[in-house]
């Protein structure tokens, strides 16, 4: 009996010390039709959120719906105030009349501040943070992409921000909205002095979540698979440019990393039989064995940048596949 009154008494004086008015301030319009409310960690957040249907509104019979169902006690009124508690956030929509024409909307999202502990989305590494970002040459065109958590595996990208030393750069979201395609205009030969900056708000439900990455094109260019790998002579392996890479190949050069490695071992193997680094499109293995596998990738020669994935030969005495 005496917890439950412990219990109790608690929730009266957090209520109690609940100011629904002490946030105001905190509440920015993000875009059209959506409001963000930065409401601080921990139970007790009540905020008063007015909501306008329109200025041309201003005289009709006004009803207002949350999420599509009736609120009760009916709320009507050209400009309202809706209660918002913790994050019980939602869509608000007029309508002309009870039940009547739709007129307008607003959505109102509840983002924590500080927003130190997201959920939406997975972390890649403490490094890469929750955004994976490549890009195949220096033409401008990169990739973002990411993953949503288990649980929140319906959140939805409400906006994508990219810019450079305050330029935008157009952005289209994948498909299933789990990545974006970017293209900056800058020139591929002009040195980067200021880096690219990657913006996401999604959203689960009334939670609000951004996520943020900055990083410089030559930090995430990654070749693309060095492409018409082959065996001649039975030792010299040759190999091509990426169709994708930059030329001339003299100003964007690639350095080519070599290794051999025992057949049924992956390309990533630390056990390997040999391994090198060539500026050349083509390897002379000098080695006693007859069975191995020949494995190659390559990366920007100048920034060191990512790899790019292995290509291999399996060489099976006078078997070759590439």
């Amino acid at each position: 009996m005496y917890v439950l009154l412990l219990i109790a008494l608690h929730a009266a004086l957090c209520y109690a010390n609940c100011d629904a008015d002490s946030h105001q301030e905190d509440i920015e319009t993000l875009m059209d039709n959506v409001l963000v409310l930065r409401a601080p960690r921990g139970p007790c957040t009540r905020v008063y959120v007015p909501l306008t249907c329109g200025e041309a509104y201003q005289n009709q019979p006004v009803f207002w719906k949350k999420n599509g169902m009736d609120i009760s006690p009916a709320m009507e009124g050209n400009q309202v105030k809706v209660l918002v508690e913790e994050m019980d956030g939602g869509n608000y929509t007029c309508h002309l009349g009870p039940g009547g024409q739709y007129l307008n909307h607003t959505l109102i999202l509840v983002q924590l501040n500080p927003d130190n502990r997201p959920i939406i989305l997975e972390e890649i590494s403490p490094e890469e943070g929750h955004m994976h970002c490549s890009a195949l040459n220096y033409k401008g065109s990169f990739h973002c992409t990411w993953t949503r958590t288990q649980y929140r595996s319906n959140a939805a990208v409400l906006l994508v921000k990219a810019e450079r030393h305050l330029e935008n750069i157009s952005c289209e979201l994948d498909a299933d909205g789990s990545g974006v395609h970017c293209q900056d205009t800058s020139c591929p030969y002009k040195e980067e002095q200021h880096h690219i900056s990657l913006t996401i708000y999604i959203y689960s439900n009334s939670r609000l979540e951004v996520y943020s990455k900055a990083f410089y094109l030559r930090e995430i260019v990654t070749p693309e698979k060095l492409p018409n790998l082959s065996m001649s002579d039975g030792k010299v392996f040759s190999w091509d440019y990426p169709e994708s890479w930059e030329i001339p190949c003299t100003y964007f050069s690639l350095l080519f990393q070599v290794k051999m490695v025992h057949i049924g071992n992956s390309c990533n193997s630390e056990d390997n039989i040999m391994q090198n680094t060539t500026v050349e499109t083509k390897y002379e293995v000098n080695v006693r064995t007859k069975k191995y596998v020949f494995c190659v990738r390559a990366q920007d020669k100048h920034t060191s940048g990512p790899w790019s994935h292995w290509s291999q030969c399996i060489v099976n005495k006078h078997n070759v596949t590439c």
